[in-house]
């Protein structure tokens, strides 16, 4: 695979599969939900699942995301990313350096990177990142990032300086994707308002058609 064929992040809700979030729920039961209710991009993160339960879940959730026609990418773990044929990573900025991962994977497969600001993204693209997740836009408890809260006007202004996408991380919900996608995000990471939902799926359609009305403008 070259860059010509690697995969392009779909534009709108980016729906992480956290297996601290409902964590009685087994991690291809909750894809399965986001997967139905459309999402197009799914980023599996295992932080307390052991290694080769990690794996296995990998491969599901892979597969079923490519039934789906939905991108399946994993949180840190170039090697599960490798061994399950994911399309990319998602790299946290304490995580391995996106040029390693991009490396390791090659140019076929996409790499997202988190980062502050607009040198951030910079940087992201200089060590061959495809988009960067920017945060945390809202307060979170989903996450302890030990980052300050940038508000959307901040948010914006890193939008447009940022020569990456820019998908919005941090305290995303039904209620504020619209706002976040007004204000210029590529797309706009949702956990726990997504997992913690009485209707998964239902949730899912929501957040899809609240951040294209709050995108219209674009």
């Amino acid at each position: 695979m070259n860059v010509s064929s690697r995969p392009m992040l779909p534009r709108g809700p980016y729906l992480l599969c956290d297996d601290t979030v409902l964590p009685d729920v087994p991690l291809v039961d909750k894809a399965a939900r986001l997967v139905a209710g459309g999402a197009r991009v799914l980023q599996l993160r295992m932080k307390r699942t052991p290694p080769r339960a990690a794996l296995a879940a990998a491969r599901e959730v892979v597969a079923l995301c490519r039934r789906a026609g939905a991108l399946c990418l994993l949180n840190d773990r170039v090697d599960l990313a490798l061994l399950a044929g994911a399309d990319g990573v998602h790299v946290g900025d304490e995580d391995l350096p996106p040029e390693a991962a991009r490396e390791l994977l090659g140019p076929g497969r996409l790499v997202g990177v988190t980062v502050r600001g607009v040198e951030g993204a910079r940087a992201a693209r200089d060590a061959g990142a495809d988009y960067v997740g920017v945060g945390p836009v809202f307060a979170t408890m989903t996450k302890q990032v030990g980052a300050p809260v940038l508000g959307l006007e901040t948010f914006a202004e890193v939008v447009r300086g940022s020569p990456l996408p820019v998908v919005g991380i941090g305290g995303v919900k039904l209620w504020n994707i619209g706002r976040v996608a007004a204000a210029g995000a590529h797309g706009a990471a949702v956990v726990s308002d997504a997992l913690l939902a009485k209707d998964i799926t239902e949730r899912v359609r929501q957040l899809l058609a609240a951040f294209e009305q709050g995108g219209v403008g674009d």
